[in-house]
């Protein structure tokens, strides 16, 4: 089975065995910190704190933590250009605090996304779902987060198989063949796993399954030292900003 990278280091960090309530609070409070604050220097130190934070010792690769902001940054960048183009009568034009705003926005994402892959890639979904239950969030919502994430690795199952046949056949040989084999391969890959999905379905129903699938969870105590240094790291961020304006 095809893995995720973002998944995978989660099962490798070193805040693997740290309970996931507390880096869910951690990790919520930097994004409420990183959305409360100004941008400058509320967000950059968000920011910089939650990249410090995955990379030192939560033990993150660089190389997964850089890969995964990618496209969060490409959705940020699309954003901040469309906040900040105006249309009147004249056309369109720049915002007349373009600069402002635009600065604004990339930071106040940049800082919450990074606060969110903080937890993303040092707690595994298996962790932070029971985690959920025990916080009383719907238990619909948790299940169907639950059904998504197990239904990304049949996608990415699909993918590799029908990718590799392709290959096979030299379907990725040239540019044209290369524009069909991108076709065939999406239209591929969303029949079988909507195939999958199904029968996934009829046999849990066929099983008399009618509420979500419980599992028995890791013993992970909380730990006070973890939520107090959380808690001084926040106060440091917010007085640190309020200082600096």
């Amino acid at each position: 089975m095809t893995g995720l990278a973002v998944d995978d280091a989660a099962w490798a960090s070193a805040w693997r065995g740290r309970a996931p309530t507390d880096k869910l609070l951690l990790s919520g409070g930097l994004v409420v910190t990183a959305l409360v604050l100004p941008a400058w220097p509320g967000s950059l130190l968000v920011g910089l704190a939650a990249v410090v934070l995955a990379l030192g010792p939560a033990r993150v690769p660089a190389g997964t933590f850089l890969r995964a902001v990618r496209w969060p940054l490409a959705f940020i960048a699309v954003g901040a250009l469309t906040a900040v183009v105006t249309v009147d009568g004249g056309g369109l034009g720049w915002a007349p605090d373009a600069g402002a705003r635009a600065g604004g926005l990339v930071g106040h994402a940049l800082a919450g996304t990074a606060a969110v892959l903080l937890l993303a890639t040092t707690t595994p979904m298996s962790d932070l779902l029971p985690a959920l239950r025990r916080l009383r969030v719907p238990a619909a919502v948790v299940e169907v987060a639950s059904v998504t994430y197990r239904l990304l690795f049949v996608l990415l199952e699909s993918l590799g198989a029908v990718r590799e046949a392709q290959a096979a056949r030299m379907g990725w040989s040239s540019p044209r063949r290369s524009y069909r084999s991108a076709g065939l391969l999406a239209a591929a890959v969303l029949t079988r796993s909507w195939d999958r999905a199904r029968r996934m379905q009829e046999g849990l129903a066929g099983r008399g399954m009618e509420t979500g699938l419980r599992v028995l969870p890791e013993s992970q105590p909380s730990s006070r030292a973890f939520l107090a240094s959380g808690l001084v790291l926040l106060a440091a961020i917010v007085g640190l900003t309020l200082g600096a304006r």
